[in-house]
């Protein structure tokens, strides 16, 4: 017993309050409040912290027929008065004019089971502001999910099921259907087609911007402002679902990949874009700091804070969701 008092009031003392200090502060940080022009995300396993400097874009092309009335965007101006943004269709550049291929992409987790299998059309989320014309809302929006899925998924629900949380709404602005600086609706009909629940598209299928959390890969979790491409990830079962502090469920791309190979989830492109910065939560960069220079000479501890810094910066990792395409890998169809 001596022994262990000395133990404890030495060297070891030291660690075990180092230990306490980091496993604190990793679960704090799922609690750092966010500025109204932020929300979370998730990456590398960790919580990161998105920063929006300017509006969305949904990018639409000359030869593109987003609206499916039979005329190109070129030459129809009707076209250009309301952003569509549509699930599966890809321009073949961002919004900054840099080839696709090359843009970086911003895994968007969509919960399209349903906790408790809910039925009721009326738990549906109104449209923010009353919607665009011909938009689906509330009651209409639940009949029709229904009708497509048998249950309203907590993608569109006004208030999902306490057994789960999403990253947007953002909790500055907790209006269902809205996100801090994206798009308050979208385009399903491309997707619906796609996934065999619909017939070709004859007109847009708006609806609005579904609860949904983020992620993001490796190599981005630190990256400054720049254009990101919103591919959306339909989550079939709850059980992949990431807690709020990331302790669970979908926290990387690695995460993400292997329930897509197992077929749980669906992966898709889409033309819409964010504008955004991305870095870990203030306090989980705390206990990544403190982890990475310990107050004692731990080998294994610093060693094991130079493997993450590599994963986070290794050039390598810049490809490590490169199966993205084989998933549901459909471009926009050139109308």
């Amino acid at each position: 017993m001596k022994n262990l008092k000395i133990l404890l009031a030495g060297p070891w003392a030291r660690i075990a309050t180092c230990a306490c200090i980091v496993f604190g502060a990793y679960h704090a940080s799922a609690q750092v409040q966010l500025a109204p022009n932020q929300t979370n995300g998730f990456g590398n396993g960790r919580l990161v912290t998105f920063t929006y400097l300017q509006n969305f874009d949904c990018v639409d092309q000359p030869v593109l027929d987003l609206d499916f009335n039979g005329i190109k965007a070129q030459s129809d101006p009707n076209e250009m008065q309301t952003p569509i943004c549509q699930a599966i269709t890809e321009p073949t550049a961002d919004p900054a004019g840099g080839d696709i291929k090359h843009t970086a992409h911003l895994y968007v987790l969509v919960p399209m089971f349903s906790v408790d299998h809910d039925t009721n059309p009326a738990h549906a989320m109104a449209c923010p502001n009353g919607g665009r014309p011909g938009e689906l809302c509330g009651i209409a929006l639940g009949n029709a999910l229904i009708s497509l899925f048998g249950f309203v998924p907590e993608a569109w629900k006004a208030k999902v099921n306490p057994a789960i949380t999403t990253q947007c709404p953002d909790p500055n602005n907790a209006v269902p259907g809205t996100c801090t600086m994206h798009a308050s609706s979208v385009d399903l009909s491309e997707l619906l087609f796609s996934i065999g629940k619909t017939g070709r598209p004859a007109a847009p299928v708006f609806v609005p911007t579904p609860n949904h959390s983020h992620v993001v890969d490796n190599s981005r979790v630190n990256t400054g402002p720049i254009w990101w491409e919103v591919r959306p990830v339909l989550i079939m079962s709850e059980s992949d679902w990431p807690t709020a502090d990331g302790s669970n469920g979908i926290t990387s791309a690695k995460a993400m990949d292997e329930v897509e190979a197992a077929g749980r989830a669906i992966e898709v492109g889409s033309n819409f874009f964010l504008f955004f910065s991305s870095g870990l939560n203030s306090m989980d960069a705390a206990a990544n700091h403190m982890h990475a220079h310990p107050s004692v000479d731990v080998r294994s501890q610093a060693a094991g804070a130079s493997t993450f810094t590599a994963n986070l910066t290794d050039p390598r990792h810049a490809g490590e969701h490169a199966s993205a395409a084989n998933k549901l890998a459909m471009k926009g169809p050139q109308h």
